[in-house]
């Protein structure tokens, strides 16, 4: 599986972005979908996951009420809509693929396939 992330850019403090990703082929054989991202120095975080079947949600506690992710099954494309960005949400964008348990989704070591990253830079 290939995956192609887009969408990042620059955006002032209470902006809006939204990225996607896409899949080079069906996904229905990984249970889940996600969002990572990595800042300067930092390790990479969770950001949020989709469940692919099931559409089941969830969200690192810092974006909960400003972003939501989203799956379009017939694009194999995964999307998060960020909003009411802050510049402590600056970072490298990853989406990534991979069957973990639910109680390791939200670990970037559960995931097998990743996107290049795109870059997220929010001005205050």
């Amino acid at each position: 599986v290939q995956l192609q992330a887009s969408g990042g850019g620059l955006v002032q403090a209470g902006g809006s972005l939204r990225l996607s990703c896409a899949a080079s082929e069906g996904t229905f054989s990984y249970r889940y979908m996600a969002w990572f991202h990595q800042a300067p120095g930092k390790e990479r975080e969770f950001v949020a996951a989709i469940e692919w079947r099931s559409r089941r949600t969830s969200y690192a506690d810092s974006v909960k009420g400003r972003f939501t992710i989203s799956r379009d099954n017939t694009k194999n494309t995964v999307h998060l809509q960020m909003n009411n960005l802050k510049p402590e949400d600056t970072a490298i964008y990853y989406c990534a693929a991979g069957s973990p348990i639910t109680s390791q989704a939200r670990v970037h070591s559960s995931y097998y396939y990743w996107g290049q990253g795109t870059q997220v830079t929010v001005s205050s």
